[in-house]
């Protein structure tokens, strides 16, 4: 039973360490291709005698450090130091090549004269404001939409207020004229009331007078 333990694991280790060999293999070899295919492509234009491409292969090279900077600042950093490293190793050919095009010596010079972590550290500060500036796009889009969609909801309850506003008013309006007309019924009937009262009251005063007159006491 020991051996067999020992076995297992003895094998479960060679299959581990084969595994971190490989995975440290693979890592190292796409690590040289980013690096490899950056400067190769400096190296390319440098002797093509291109300025415009070499150009063109700075800018490349920048951004590509800016791309690693977000994934991995310390492959980014290398990658710089790389061309920089390039750059100054190669310092007649790119001066020859540059000649008196201002904006790629200048490029030329910066990357050249600026220590790695003085880039790394501008270029970091870079990809933050642009992505605070970007959240705050977001939010701001977000927050445009909610107050859309609270103005919708405030438009419908103000138009569902209103309905109900006008349907009381028609059932207030309905209940004033019902009262109105019974009130207006009532008056008619107590005015036929007096008015039959007025008339027996007369027909009683006229009565009396007769009498009165025939009595001869009027």
């Amino acid at each position: 039973m020991v051996m067999a333990a020992s076995a297992i694991s003895f094998t479960s280790c060679g299959n581990k360490a084969a595994q971190n060999e490989t995975t440290a293999e693979q890592a190292e070899v796409t690590e040289g291709i980013d690096l490899k295919e950056v400067v190769d492509e400096l190296k390319t234009q440098l002797e093509a005698g291109n300025v415009a491409k070499f150009q063109e292969a700075l800018a490349s090279a920048q951004a590509k450090v800016t791309e690693l900077l977000e994934t991995n600042p310390e492959q980014a950093k290398e990658c710089l130091e790389t061309v920089q490293t390039y750059l100054k190793e190669n310092t007649e050919a790119v001066t020859n090549l540059v000649g008196d095009n201002e904006v790629v010596a200048n490029t030329v010079k910066n990357l050249v004269e600026t220590p790695a972590e003085s880039i790394i550290s501008n270029l970091q500060a870079v990809v933050n404001n642009t992505q605070d500036a970007a959240n705050a796009t977001v939010d701001a889009t977000k927050q445009a939409a909610q107050d859309q969609v609270d103005a919708a909801k405030q438009a419908a309850q103000d138009k569902a207020n209103e309905v109900k506003q006008a349907a009381q008013n028609q059932v207030d309006a309905a209940k004033q004229a019902a009262q109105d007309k019974v009130n207006e019924t009532k008056q008619a009937a107590a005015d036929k009331v007096n008015e039959g009262a007025n008339k027996v009251n007369q027909k009683v005063n006229e009565g009396a007078d007769k009498l009165l007159k025939g009595a001869g006491l009027k």
